[in-house]
């Protein structure tokens, strides 16, 4: 199993789930981030005074599939989150050693 998380402008979430949906994945986890890397914030003017926002509004995707679903899975959210500009966001897959569903008491890729 692998967990993808990812982080991306918050406007792209519908079109992310979307394509998710189509390659056959269902449920994730979101949480309302801030931050920033290459884009490194923008000044705005608010009454007359100009002030850096550091940290840009992002979301992050929590996501745990089967090995084999985690390309699809990449490949959907690389295409449905790309606007071709800096602060897109970033992808990051790691390995899931254990799944337990707590209701029924699956385990592993059952618990998904």
């Amino acid at each position: 199993m692998k967990k993808i998380e990812a982080i991306i402008k918050p406007f792209k979430l519908d079109e992310v789930k979307e394509a998710l949906q189509e390659v056959g994945l269902q449920g994730m986890t979101v949480v309302e981030a801030k931050g920033f890397g290459r884009q490194k914030g923008h000044t705005e003017l608010y009454r007359g005074a100009e002030y850096t926002v550091d940290f840009l509004p992002k979301l992050k995707l929590e996501i745990v599939v089967a090995d084999d679903q985690m390309e699809a899975a990449v490949e959907a959210i690389r295409t449905a989150a790309k606007t071709g500009k800096i602060g897109d966001g970033k992808i990051f897959v790691s390995d899931i050693g254990q799944a337990i569903r707590i209701r029924t008491g699956e385990i592993s890729e059952a618990a998904l």
